[in-house]
């Protein structure tokens, strides 16, 4: 076996170390530094002996497997894992998909700008981002108000710029409609009615498929641009759940 086809191999065992849930940022930037020094001290001795270049190679092929892991981890494609219910019947709990993280734009290391935007945000688009109110976290939400849009909710019924939304893929599994009363813990009170807002430039209002059990803008307010991290793709497992979600 060549040290190329060892390389594609390492490469694609780190990508699917993310499938599982391992998060580069903690554990592979060391590593990668490490080879990377290691690296340049053997290149310093490299001609000594044999043994010294053969170890050289090897952290070469290392390296190389590795930064191509990080890279499409970090600007292709991401696994992710549903940590909840709040999309169902659309996205089941456990089922692992890949994040399409190109297709809203690559965004430039350090600053806010991005390059090769190939679309923007849709609405009904299921994305996956940072959660506002803890950017450890990632949410998967489907998206329903776009910039400058209006959204108001009358008995479980969305409006958008004063527009009936048709939503086939909403779960409404909570029979009782709550009314938009202050007497109400908050939870309930904007679950099934929300009066008309407005949604803020580079913003945008998200909503779980299953309506009456998510955690989304009708409780933390608007999804910023920034904290986007791309575009629910592709099922992958179980295996009778591939599909491209839509």
């Amino acid at each position: 076996m060549t040290k190329k086809m060892i390389m594609i191999y390492i490469g694609l065992f780190l990508v699917m170390m993310v499938s599982i849930g391992v998060n580069y940022p903690t554990w592979i930037v060391p590593i990668l530094l490490v080879l990377f020094v290691a690296n340049i001290l053997l290149q310093l001795v490299k001609n000594k002996n044999r043994a010294v270049k053969e170890t050289l190679e090897w952290c070469e092929t290392f390296l190389v497997a590795g930064v191509l892991a990080y890279f499409i981890q970090s600007f292709a494609i991401q696994a992710f894992k549903i940590p909840s219910g709040s999309m169902l019947e659309t996205l089941q709990l456990g089922d692992h998909l890949f994040v399409n993280k190109y297709i809203y734009g690559t965004k430039i290391p350090f600053t806010q700008h991005k390059v090769m935007v190939f679309r923007h945000i849709e609405r009904g688009d299921i994305i996956v981002f940072k959660y506002p109110k803890d950017p450890t976290k990632d949410f998967v939400k489907r998206a329903i108000g776009l910039p400058g849009d209006t959204v108001e909710i009358h008995n479980k019924i969305v409006y958008v710029n004063n527009q009936r939304l048709i939503e086939s893929y909403v779960e409404h599994k909570d029979s009782r409609v709550f009314p938009d009363d202050p007497r109400l813990m908050e939870d309930a009170r904007l679950r099934d009615n929300m009066a008309p807002i407005k949604v803020p430039p580079n913003s945008y209002f998200c909503m779980g498929d299953n309506r009456d059990f998510s955690l989304d803008s009708r409780y933390w307010g608007f999804m910023p641009e920034d904290n986007l991290k791309g575009k629910a793709w592709f099922i992958y497992w179980p295996l009778n759940r591939i599909r491209i979600i839509r």
